[in-house]
């Protein structure tokens, strides 16, 4: 069956919690398809760790088309959600209406999320007025890294607490069907939850969350370099990948690969007339 904002309400009223990843190709999108993963964020995120950008402001509606794409082609029970990129709807409601359909059209998701509070709660309503999911995006909300000074932890004061509460409350009103809450902290992030009626998605805010999601390759461990604190790895895929890429490059250097298991035959008589 099908996952769809209307079993994210019903998750929030039965407190269940919601598993959410990042993905950003068809072959992943398989895998997690078959998983008990409930929902897929095409992140912007794929400016960092596929497009291989320093920060996700490069990232284009383009590119979040073609692989939101990716992804609706290789998913086919989970909601997709995808990223609405920097500049893509902060000019004006009507352009940020345009950009949101043309990723539900072309890219196939099942809902866009934007990043803001109460600066973007009339762009939300616009948006799900016309029939566009949205899902919010408070606290450490990347797009902003530079009016942020980098990448640090939102709402520990008692002034950008409170602000945040009200910007959560701003954006359910406008519609939004859920709130991703990004490295606030996490009793902060269960004060929300509980003042709200739809789903919270944490990553870094806490277990009080309705919900948490992740970088697919950060809990895979494809990093060895940088780890977030909020990140934990569920595997260590990138050391068992360095290791398959240093057995193949071997295997070929001394010629052990392909062995005959691996290979294609010919005709013995055919193979005489070819010298």
């Amino acid at each position: 069956m099908k996952v769809t904002v209307a079993t994210f309400a019903k998750m929030k009223q039965e407190k269940q919690k919601i598993a959410c990843l990042t993905c950003y190709d068809a072959s992943t999108a398989k895998i997690i398809d078959a998983s008990n993963v409930d929902a897929i964020l095409v992140g912007d995120s794929l400016g960092n760790v596929i497009l291989g950008y320093e920060d996700t402001l490069s990232v284009t509606v383009d590119d979040m088309i073609t692989f939101t794409g990716a992804v609706a082609r290789g998913c086919k029970s989970k909601l997709i959600i995808a990223d609405m990129p920097f500049m893509s709807y902060q000019v004006n409601a009507e352009q940020a209406l345009i950009n949101a359909g043309r990723l539900l059209k072309e890219g196939r998701a099942n809902a866009v999320k934007l990043e803001g509070g109460r600066s973007v709660a009339a762009t939300v309503k616009r948006i799900v007025d016309s029939g566009i999911p949205v899902c919010g995006h408070l606290g450490m909300t990347p797009q902003s890294v530079n009016a942020f000074g980098g990448h640090k932890v939102q709402g520990k004061t008692e002034k950008a607490a409170k602000d945040l509460i009200e910007d959560a409350q701003f954006l359910q009103e406008a519609g939004a069907f859920a709130i991703v809450l990004e490295c606030v902290p996490a009793k902060l992030a269960a004060i929300i939850t509980e003042k709200l009626s739809i789903p919270t998605i944490g990553i870094g805010a806490g277990v009080e969350c309705d919900g948490q999601i992740l970088v697919y390759q950060d809990m895979l461990g494809m990093y060895q370099d940088f780890s977030p604190k909020f990140v934990k790895h569920f595997a260590e895929i990138g050391k068992t990948m360095k290791e398959a890429f240093d057995n193949y490059a071997k295997e070929v250097k001394d010629s052990s690969f392909p062995a005959v298991e691996h290979t294609f035959k010919i005709d013995e008589e055919i193979l005489k007339r070819l010298y």
